[in-house]
């Protein structure tokens, strides 16, 4: 399967949005989380294009796995109700389960807080042929204790070092690491929270915790700020995606798996010369 032509609109868009390595001129703030830089602008034409793409991902996942050259590690980052589960559902939802792991990624435990902060995360990466989706990652160990104060300046730049090397390690090993920043307004996160709430079958994603992280929204804000500059580099670029708007977070996201799929150049293994002529009787 050929990668489609992009079209110079559709790069100048990804260009946009994607975090310059070393992060130069870039700030989170000028970057709208209402925009829909890869929409048709027919929400319904949207919603069906993801899932041709989910399709056309699921093909491009069996090639993947029979070639055996390649890891996929997606890295989904954002703050609460940013849409990682719902960019899970939609993007992989076609694919076999049997190429396909998710972890989703929460406080570290006592064990695992008795090994380095990336210990936990390299147990988990994936292996040739496989796909692993990460919902949230290793750069909460660079957002949540940097906004409680936990890490200073000194370390949290030690961490971010140890970061890109670490990813630098897994790049040079087959790995193509994609990652993704679910970028929501705050009133958009007030609205569904409330939707959590007022809503019976969503209430039990709702901690009464979520509202005291909210009243940190302006300091979690600049640490992503100082992360995505800090860490997107030439061998793992940070992209953000506008993710307001589900639909267009969804599409976004399923266009440039796809995309980075079918540039891969994958391959069936060559033929075993023993087939040639072998008639099953």
């Amino acid at each position: 399967m050929q990668p489609r032509k992009t079209s110079g609109k559709r790069a100048t868009d990804t260009r946009r949005w994607q975090v310059p390595a070393g992060g130069k001129g870039f700030a989170l703030a000028d970057r709208d989380p209402s925009a829909k830089p890869f929409s048709s602008g027919d929400k319904r034409a949207d919603r069906a294009r993801v899932a041709e793409l989910a399709r056309e991902i699921d093909a491009l996942q069996d090639l993947f796995y029979a070639d055996g050259r390649f890891k996929l590690l997606v890295l989904l980052q954002g703050t609460d109700t940013a849409g990682k589960d719902g960019a899970i559902r939609a993007v992989f939802k076609e694919t076999s389960p049997l190429g396909v792991r998710t972890v989703a990624w929460k406080a570290p435990t006592e064990l695992e807080r008795a090994h380095d902060f990336l210990w936990r995360i390299h147990a988990q990466v994936p292996r040739a042929g496989e796909f692993m989706i990460h919902n949230r990652s290793h750069y909460e160990d660079v957002l949540v204790p940097v906004v409680n104060g936990a890490l200073d300046a000194r370390e949290t730049a030690q961490r971010y070092a140890q970061i890109n090397d670490f990813e630098r390690l897994l790049c040079e090993s087959g790995t193509v690491l994609m990652k993704f920043m679910l970028h929501i307004g705050r009133d958009e996160q007030r609205q569904r929270l409330q939707e959590r709430i007022d809503d019976p079958a969503k209430r039990w994603k709702f901690s009464l915790g979520d509202l005291e992280v909210r009243k940190q929204w302006d300091a979690y804000q600049a640490a992503y700020d100082a992360l995505l500059r800090a860490t997107s580099t030439g061998w793992a670029p940070w992209t953000v995606v506008p993710a307001d708007s589900k639909t267009h977070r969804n599409l976004m996201i399923a266009t440039l798996v796809r995309d980075r799929l079918a540039a891969l150049g994958l391959r069936y293994p060559p033929d075993d010369p023993a087939l040639k002529g072998l008639v099953v009787t």
